[in-house]
């Protein structure tokens, strides 16, 4: 065997994900996973039995087109004008993805240089990093601090460069649950304009916001042709195995994006795709409801969490609530969620795993609480045992 190492060097270090361990240890130990961010409930049964008609009508069993099924990329059109008053022509500027992290995958593959640097909000979630090694990019953390974890924008200022070509968004922000103002997202477009940079903004949590409003950065003065807005169905409507995912931009972006995507995947989840296609024309009551409940979980689990014993950071949206656990006498978040399924049996996210700079996240640990009620009910007495 050369004595060269098997991996290709821009991924040394990665290694296996945060969260395929910490499940794994979930389903070892027999503990509640409260770590990888998935419902432990389906979405609407409606959606359900379109994905089964499609599936015995024979409509996507075999490739669908490349950039997506008419009837979905239509129906991504209706959904972005509908909520955000954003006009897309469903056959130029929409691509459907297998989920958001394909399509954040090929975006960057598609538009960075060996060389280039791409800023991004730390912690970012970690295929964010992978990605941009395996563009040959450099990523340039701007860190959130807690107890806010609002962005500092003269920093953001301060760390482009000539060598900058993309500032990388995650609103609402995964883990921290940040939702970005309009005048930090006004002043984003600004430096975006003033430095020529293009934009990938991440949007999967849009319709989880408990706090402000979901404001897309696409719809700023100067922003449309310079940025690619991807979401998808998963977190929405509680697919998240079907991996549908998707990119609004202009027909150049959309045209680059597309390049690199279809020797990805080339096409998936063809029958999902029509069912999705009618999810995102559910009524507002869906949505309304859907944030609703999820607020209420949010609460419960907070409250949970903070009797535990734990410093909790009430996210303004997603379903992850972030937590500090120097209160409870711990520092290292990786060794402390290695050993709460022994402890405790509740399984979580150590936040340091998405960090460049690790003291800032060592004691910050992420709970998830897309669950049942007695799940997370239950969670909580176990977590009181600390």
């Amino acid at each position: 065997m050369s004595a060269r190492p098997l991996l290709n060097r821009r991924l040394a270090g990665l290694g296996t994900t945060i969260f395929a361990e910490m499940s794994a240890l979930a389903t070892a130990t027999g503990s509640i996973n409260l770590g990888q961010g998935f419902p432990d409930t389906d979405g609407p049964a409606s959606v359900a039995q379109a994905a089964a008609d499609a599936v015995l009508t024979g409509r996507g069993n075999q490739y669908p087109p490349g950039p997506g099924i008419p009837e979905l990329r239509t129906a991504i059109a209706e959904h972005q004008r509908r909520f955000y008053g954003l006009g897309y022509d469903p056959d130029r500027e929409v691509l459907v993805t297998a989920g958001a992290t394909e399509a954040i995958a090929a975006a960057l593959i598609a538009l960075l240089e060996p060389g280039d640097e791409v800023i991004a909000f730390e912690p970012f979630y970690d295929s964010y990093a992978a990605c941009i090694a395996m563009a040959g990019a450099v990523r340039v953390p701007l860190t959130l601090r807690q107890p806010a974890f609002r962005p500092d924008l003269d920093e953001l200022r301060a760390l482009i460069t000539p060598r900058t070509r993309l500032l990388l968004l995650n609103t609402p922000h995964n883990p921290t649950g940040t939702v970005l103002t309009p005048d930090e997202l006004a002043t984003i477009a600004q430096l975006a304009v003033e430095h020529d940079l293009l934009v990938i903004t991440d949007e999967v949590y849009e319709h989880l916001v408990f706090t402000g409003t979901h404001h897309p950065l696409a719809a700023l003065p100067g922003m449309r042709e310079r940025t690619v807005s991807i979401s998808s169905a998963g977190k929405t409507f509680s697919f998240t195995g079907w991996k549908v995912g998707w990119v609004t931009a202009s027909p150049e972006l959309v045209a680059a994006v597309r390049t690199a995507k279809q020797y990805l995947t080339y096409v998936s989840a063809g029958p999902f795709q029509y069912a999705v296609a009618e999810a995102l024309r559910l009524p507002d009551s869906y949505f309304a409801n859907f944030r609703a409940d999820l607020l209420r979980k949010r609460d419960l689990l907070a409250e949970g969490l903070s009797a535990a014993g734990f410093q909790v950071f009430s996210p303004q949206g997603t379903y992850f609530i972030t937590t500090d656990i120097t209160p409870l006498g711990e520092k290292d978040g990786i060794e402390f969620c290695r050993t709460l399924p022994e402890r405790c049996g509740v399984v979580a996210i150590p936040n340091v795993v998405f960090y460049d700079n690790t003291d800032v996240g060592r004691s910050l640990v992420r709970f998830t609480f897309c669950k049942q009620d007695e799940v997370l009910q239950e969670a909580v007495a176990r977590l009181r045992r600390l």
